[in-house]
Formats: structure tokens, sequence, C-alpha cells
């Protein structure tokens, strides 16, 4: 049985401190299964009580093996099963009680009661947070929301949440504010990532279309993988374009 403790950051031995990894190490240990997760996700994921990385004296966190194979298991659980984040917690917390609590089907979440899955036509449900949790998490008010959801830079879901990624945007948003870029300033990046969008989606819409469930399933597993791909690809033009190459 997976053991996913919390906090597994050592007990202050040399040997344990040489175990222990910077969130950088991290990430990029990660990348490999989860190219899309960020930094930005890790912090999101100990704000909401899934991790316990270590502190150092100065506040940086430092992560043990442990501390990596249970971010694993939760972005397993949020990518394969669309878990929220609440049961994500709970069925952890089971897993430290020595149970052995059961997931749903991949790609697909239980109804509530009955055990019965949802009807094909209605999809999974995407992990997503309130918008106090998104608040809290990007640590930002009121006023910055609403003008980046004027700038389309984040948008609330119909039931008012907000999916995962959306901590991402904003800590990014965030972040670039630092250095003077202002929401208005990034309505040409959203413009051409919903390009980017649309061409991802044009060709794995034949495959969204199909009859066959495992080949509609397969057409989430080719948009993250295309996703990740363009991700890159970008990143890769605009390091070409300012004659630098990042870390």
């Amino acid at each position: 049985m997976l053991q996913t403790p919390r906090g597994g950051a050592g007990n202050g031995t040399a040997a344990a401190d040489r175990r222990l990894m910077s969130i950088g190490t991290v990430l990029n240990q990660l990348r490999d299964e989860f190219p899309e997760v960020t930094i930005s996700k890790i912090r999101f994921l100990e704000a909401e009580g899934l991790i316990e990385p270590q502190r150092t004296p100065s506040g940086y966190r430092k992560f043990s093996p442990e501390d990596v194979e249970r971010l694993g298991h939760v972005l397993r659980m949020q990518r394969d099963h669309y878990l929220p984040l609440k049961v994500i917690r709970e069925h952890l917390e089971a897993l430290e009680r020595g149970e052995r609590p059961p997931l749903p089907p991949l790609g697909r979440q239980r109804e509530e009661g009955d055990g019965h899955g949802r009807d094909e036509a209605e999809g999974p449900t995407a992990a997503r947070v309130g918008r106090d949790e998104l608040l809290a998490a990007a640590e930002i008010d009121e006023g910055q929301l609403h003008e980046w959801e004027a700038y389309g830079l984040v948008a609330p879901l119909p039931d008012g949440g907000y999916d995962a990624e959306a901590v991402t945007v904003a800590s990014l948003v965030v972040e670039l504010g630092r250095f003077g870029i202002e929401p208005r300033h990034l309505r040409a990046m959203k413009a051409a990532a919903e390009r980017e969008a649309a061409l991802v989606d044009a060709v794995v819409a034949p495959l969204r279309r199909h009859r066959n469930p495992q080949t509609r399933a397969h057409a989430e597993a080719r948009t993250r993988e295309l996703a990740g791909l363009t991700g890159r690809l970008h990143s890769a033009l605009v390091q070409t374009a300012l004659g630098v190459r990042l870390p």
C-alpha cells in the first residue's frame, strides 16, 4: 500500500538533511510525469494542507522523498480521477489510518451516494477551488481579481468556483506585476493562448466525437500532451526572440 506521510522532511540528522530537496528540484522531478506542474501549484497544495514540507530558518521549503511521493499521488488523483481537493485530503487521511479507500474509475467520478457513474455527456468533474481559496492562495484582494476577470485572465466556472489552474495563472500575474507588468499588458498573451488552444482543440476534436469511450478518453491524454508541447514551443520561441536561455 502506498504510504503518503505528511511532513516527511527528516529528523534533523545530517543524513536526513542530505535527502531534502528545494522546490525547484522537486519541480524537475515531477515534470517527467506531470509536465504542466508549476511552483505555484506546489505552493497551493501546501496551502491546502495536502503536503507539509520542512522550512529552513530563512523560510525556504525543503522536501523529503516522502513529500515528493505524496505530491505525485495527489497530482495523479487530480489528473486521472478528477477528484476535488477535499476528497483527495480525505483519501490521504484514510491511507494514514491504514485503510484502503477505493478510488473512482479512471477519468470518472462516482455520484455521491448511489455508486453509479456520471452520465457520459456530463463528463468528469475537474478539481476546483472557491473564490476565497483563490484569493488566499494568490495573496490578492477582490479588486485585483475583479480586474483580472475583466481582462479575461481568470474566469469563474458556472458555479462561481475556479479550476485549479486559475491559481497558477493568478500567482504568475502577481509575479509579473512585481516587474511592472500590468494585467492590461497581458491581453496579447491571453489572445495567443486562446489561438494555441483552438489549434489543439481542432486536432483532438475528431477523437472527442468518436463513439468509442476509450477513444474519447484518449482525446484527453492527447490534449494534455499537445498542451505541453505547445507550451514548450512558446517558451522556446520567446527565449529565441529575447536571445536568452532560461535555466
